[in-house]
């Protein structure tokens, strides 16, 4: 059978990264490898995200330029994938004729049959049934050519919390977590083939395993994963603040392997605010976890999620949203301008915040962000981190990258007596810090030495 050629485009969150994976996997019993040339691809494949309006934006755009490829090469597949598909269905082949297949969140492990269709039959096919919701398919083993020091593994997919700014729940369907075994036996695979890290997703994982009767919560979860031989760092993302439970908080300084980091969203500091994005806590109980995080792993970094100009937002709600972020002293947070989701409960409401009111309080909150993030970076200054390696810095072709347990991206030198490779953990000393990365230098004895005397682990102050 001749070899096939797969170009993937991921747009989006994590969660559609690990989709893209599944993709590869799904179609490699139809010959089809993937290719990261554009033009030399026979099946193309956008796997979107709807959770900004920008993200559609982005979609549109992408499909724009595969017009001209189209008409060179009539034979190549295009097919569009994810939110975006399940949002839209029909209207995306209406306003882009062009495309062959369109295959909503419920209808990616019939992937290979609507490829196979497309391929035998030359016709157009729209998939964006829920069938199969209830059932996730989820095939094990490595996608990747080159090495690889992290790996993400969705654990659950959906959301029951149905906040009135958010469309996940009508994209990817109520909360469903996949069987624990099924999910320690894709990481043991991962760890096999080279993986050192591994992030588990879901829309809310605290949420995991509440509705399935697997008789595993995710703390316990989080028991087993950290007891697989060779894994070395575990995280997590994302944690919805309501269902933070104090035996996961406890997990921070019971599980050796799991990061001093949680991704927590406010989204914001005002409670009428919270009230209506129907977030279901409130700023004091969402303090009071920040609390009892930072008591039981005094070093733990926590990241946010926060948005701005909320329909009805006023300007003392976004003074108590900018109050809230410099009382907890978030290490960084993605910042939000409100955007319009249809179907949604907060596309109705009224009182909607003009865009030049958005962008001021944008600003401002992204210089409050950037005066935070470079002092938690300074104060690292002079500390040695244990970096895992992930390949070559972005900055320099001299220095390798990895991040610390706290999340922060290090760049350090690859000298000769510290020869780094990836999916190593080693000790590095931050020399200076920057907005968004670390500087540092490998301390100690050479990596092979290192890891001899301290069991391919590191444990640095």
């Amino acid at each position: 059978m001749k070899e096939k050629r797969v170009h993937i485009v991921t747009m989006g969150c994590q969660m559609n990264v690990y989709d893209s994976e599944q993709m590869v996997r799904l179609l490699a019993p139809l010959n089809y490898r993937p290719t990261s040339h554009l033009d030399k691809a026979d099946l193309v494949l956008l796997n979107t995200c709807s959770i900004r309006e920008k993200a559609e934006h982005k979609v549109y755009s992408f499909l724009g330029r595969l017009v001209r490829i189209k008409r060179l090469r009539p034979d190549m597949i295009i097919g569009v994938g994810g939110c975006v598909a399940q949002q839209e269905g029909y209207r995306l082949v209406e306003r882009a004729p062009y495309i062959d297949m369109v295959f909503g969140t419920f209808a990616l492990g019939r992937l290979p049959s609507l490829v196979q269709y497309v391929e035998d039959r030359k016709k157009r096919i729209v998939d964006i049934s829920p069938r199969g919701a209830l059932e996730p398919l989820y095939i094990n083993g490595p996608v990747f050519e080159a090495e690889r020091a992290t790996a993400f593994v969705t654990i659950m997919q959906g959301c029951d919390n149905f906040c009135t700014y958010c469309v996940v729940p009508y994209v990817r369907g109520r909360e469903v977590s996949r069987k624990p075994g099924e999910i320690l036996e894709e990481i043991r695979c991962l760890v096999e083939n080279g993986v050192s890290e591994v992030t588990l997703l879901g829309q809310n994982v605290n949420g995991y395993g509440q509705k399935n009767g697997h008789g595993c919560d995710f703390p316990a979860l989080l028991e087993r994963v950290n007891d697989i031989a060779g894994l070395r760092r575990i995280r997590f993302t994302t944690s919805h603040p309501k269902d933070l439970s104090d035996r996961l908080i406890d997990a921070f300084c019971r599980l050796d392997k799991l990061a001093p980091h949680i991704h927590l969203p406010v989204q914001s500091g005002s409670d009428r605010v919270l009230r209506r994005m129907h977030r279901g806590y409130s700023r004091d109980f969402y303090l009071k976890k920040v609390a009892k995080l930072s008591k039981v792993r005094p070093d733990i970094a926590i990241t946010s999620d926060i948005i701005v100009g909320f329909p009805g937002e006023e300007a003392v709600d976004f003074e108590a949203t900018v109050d809230l972020v410099r009382q907890v002293g978030f290490d960084s947070f993605f910042l939000f301008k409100y955007s319009e989701r249809p179907n949604v409960p907060a596309a109705r409401f009224s009182n909607k915040v003009g865009d030049a009111v958005k962008g001021e309080r944008f600003s401002t909150l992204l210089e409050v962000q950037k005066e935070l993030t470079l002092k938690k970076n300074k104060a690292l200054v002079g500390t040695t981190q244990e970096v895992l390696v992930e390949g070559r810095s972005k900055k320099s072709p001299d220095q390798m990258a990895g991040r610390a347990p706290c999340n922060r991206i290090v760049n350090f030198a690859n000298g000769a007596d510290a020869t780094a490779c990836v999916g190593d953990i080693l000790p590095v000393r931050i020399v200076e810090a920057f907005s968004h990365s670390l500087l540092g230098n490998p301390v100690g004895k050479g990596r092979g030495e290192y890891y001899q005397e301290n069991g391919g682990m590191s444990n640095v102050a």
